[in-house]
């Protein structure tokens, strides 16, 4: 990796990014995470039994409206007019529990990553937040950037 960081100035201070002479491109992110628990509460979850409610329909929720502040939450993330933003969650037997995966897109000048990343992060945390009465144990892991197209590093994809 010899890439610099671009969120430092010359004396290594924390500055914004300047995006302004960047080309609009359409950028899309996926991010994905994991929320480990008792098969019990994997089951009480996937059949709607939960007392808070619907706790995948409330995370769904959660995480595209997270994505939608994600420039209030990460100080030097650019406010971004997404296009798209789509959170789905899944059982994992194998787990047991929760695969989290949250897609972000825009037509912009810079990246989606970190609104993909923070829907995906807010998700998880919404999961454990509706089901933690009967399992505090759950576990929150792999939150991580599994495929990202557009702009001008090019696309990466997780293994690729």
């Amino acid at each position: 990796m010899t890439a610099a960081l671009t969120h430092l100035g010359a004396q290594g201070e924390a500055n914004m990014v300047d995006v302004g002479d960047k080309a609009e491109t359409t950028r899309t992110a996926i991010a994905e995470g994991f929320v480990a628990m008792q098969p019990e509460t994997l089951t009480m979850i996937l059949e709607g039994n939960a007392k808070k409610g619907d706790v995948l329909g409330t995370a769904r929720i959660a995480g595209i409206m997270a994505a939608k502040k994600t420039h209030e939450l990460i100080p030097l993330c650019h406010p971004l007019l997404l296009t798209k933003i789509s959170v789905d969650i899944q059982p994992d037997h194998a787990l047991p529990g929760l695969k989290v995966t949250a897609l972000a897109r825009v037509t912009g000048k810079t990246g989606v990553e970190m609104e993909a990343l923070t829907a995906a992060s807010v998700a998880c945390l919404t999961i454990y937040d509706m089901a933690k009465a009967v399992d505090r144990a759950m576990v929150i892991s792999g939150i991580r950037l599994v495929e990202k197209t557009g702009g001008k590093s090019g696309d990466y994809k997780v293994g690729a």
